[in-house]
């Protein structure tokens, strides 16, 4: 898909559909208007005929306009004009979007008018690119006969004056956020036998090497040398080997922290870490899951896709940052070798762990990448995991879990999911939460009992992450779809992307 910007007018413009936001109840943006006059009225009249619908994001689609040189006109309602926010403007980016990948024309525009935007120009081409890009995605499943390809292709954004490079740029990083979501959805989208502990290492390294950073994959032999012995005790049940995969964005230029170097990282342009769990299946382990949607246990591995693909958007975006992804991916499988409930092992970090529940295994993988992360004197590190059952039922599945031992940096975290509508939502991280881990075996257990599941699992967290800023996103109940429309959504790529622009802004 390509996406330019034209300041063209859109009665004039010769493609296969055209597609222009209005008001349900307001005079028509400028860009509309020079439409209806050229056809002597009718988007006016259609309009106030009520075949438009007045909910924001319906649509309307015209064919064989007179006086247009388009083909197909849809009229896509921005709601009441009294009521026009960012909401409004997501929803009939969204059904455009869905109505561009559709579409049997291969060339389309839309006009987007200043007025009829509810912020600046370069934030509504961010989110048109991304959501429009990402609307197109199509899961590339193997089938007998391969399903035809329908969609608009080149995609022109109509406005009445010349854009300036900004505007460009914030189309190009909305274009790229959404081939990071891609990325995250095709890994979310295999299967457990496709997608392992390799396969995801060697989609770092295939990254790696198209956009020129380095990559390094741990093996077992690796990973056990490191003392890493509560990621260990969860990939013992499992026939696939376990990877320790760590990826070296370095946009920034800046010396690698992690290694002896005379040149010092300052405190501005210290890296950011991400970590993602990486469960390419999760069983529960000895303690057996049920039956009942266990095949959307492949999406356990979420948090390690939303990584991969976050960098990958960083490279697209050229970004000039340093970021370092952290996945420790394994199974966690029942087997003869797993490990049962009782067991006592020794993190990274040295702090002893009882395990109680093996499918609590999570923050057992997690823990010791936090300590691993330690050694890049982040600047700030974000976990991002499907970790706990109990964030759908507290949130649901609009939100993500927040969770953040540091106010700023949750808040910039807020800021940015609420620029994307890709949201979050904090909830608290008290110390009376710790005594819920307490164990008479070993330093802590790895669960706390039946309630704040999701609050004492990010307690658990928070016991390897004290020495830098530190943030925990759950997205268990948003890291895919169920249902019908079962699939990986691609969130939090929208609210990673939206931070790491505004890191990259701040820091330069």
């Amino acid at each position: 898909m390509e996406f330019t910007i034209k300041p063209r007018s859109p009665e004039k413009l010769k493609t296969g559909l055209l597609c222009l936001p209005v008001f349900a109840n307001a005079p028509l943006p400028s860009l509309a208007s020079k439409v209806d006059e050229a056809c002597q009225g009718l988007l006016s009249a259609v309009i106030a005929s009520g075949d438009l619908e007045e909910k924001a994001g319906s649509t309307l689609l015209l064919h064989g306009v007179t006086g247009v040189a388009a083909e197909r006109i849809l009229l896509s309602s921005l709601g009441p004009s009294a009521a026009f926010n960012e909401k409004a403007w997501f929803d009939t980016l969204s059904a455009i979007g869905t109505a561009l990948a559709e579409t049997p024309a291969k060339e389309a525009a839309i006009a987007i008018d200043g007025a009829a935007l509810p912020r600046n120009p370069v934030w509504a081409l961010r989110q048109a690119g991304r959501i429009i890009a990402d609307r197109a995605y199509r899961f590339n499943a193997p089938r007998a006969q391969e399903n035809k390809k329908r969609g608009a292709q080149e995609i022109s954004f109509l406005f009445s004056a010349t854009p300036d490079e900004s505007q460009k740029e914030a189309l190009r990083q909305g274009q790229s956020i959404a081939a990071g979501m891609a990325l995250a959805k095709d890994l979310g989208n295999l299967g457990g036998n496709v997608c392992t502990p390799a396969y995801l290492a060697e989609t770092a390294r295939a990254l790696g090497k198209q956009f020129g950073f380095k990559v390094d994959v741990l093996v077992p032999d690796d990973i056990e040398k490191l003392g890493m012995g509560a990621f260990l005790s969860v990939a013992r049940g499992s026939r696939q080997e376990p990877r320790l995969i760590v990826m070296h964005y370095r946009g920034a230029g800046t010396p690698d922290s992690s290694k002896k170097s005379k040149k010092k990282t300052s405190p501005q342009n210290a890296p950011i870490v991400l970590v993602g769990k990486g469960i390419t299946f999760d069983s529960g382990g000895i303690s057996l899951k049920p039956g009942a949607e266990m095949d959307e246990m492949k999406y356990d591995m979420c948090g390690a896709a939303s990584v991969i693909g976050a960098i990958k958007a960083a490279a697209l975006m050229e970004l000039p940052i340093d970021i370092i992804g952290i996945i420790p991916a394994t199974e966690n499988m029942p087997g003869g070798n797993a490990s049962r409930p009782g067991d006592v092992v020794r993190s990274l970090s040295g702090q002893t762990i009882e395990i109680l529940n093996t499918d609590a295994e999570g923050r057992l993988i997690l823990c010791d990448a936090l300590t691993y992360a330690e050694r890049f004197k982040p600047g700030c590190v974000i976990d991002i995991a499907t970790l706990t059952g109990a964030c759908v039922v507290a949130l649901g599945r609009i939100p993500s879990g927040l969770l953040s031992t540091d106010d700023a940096l949750a808040d910039e975290l807020t800021r940015c999911g609420n620029d994307s509508a890709d949201r979050v939502w904090r909830l608290p991280l008290w110390d009376e939460y710790q005594d819920l881990l307490k164990s008479n075996f070993a330093d802590m257990a790895n669960i706390g009992g039946r309630w704040g599941g999701t609050i004492t699992a990010a307690a658990f967290l928070s016991r390897f992450a004290g020495s830098y800023k530190w943030a925990h996103l759950d997205i268990a109940g948003t890291a895919w779809n169920t249902g019908e429309n079962k699939g990986a959504t691609g969130r939090p790529l929208p609210l990673l992307g939206e931070f790491l622009i505004g890191r990259a802004a701040r820091q330069h």
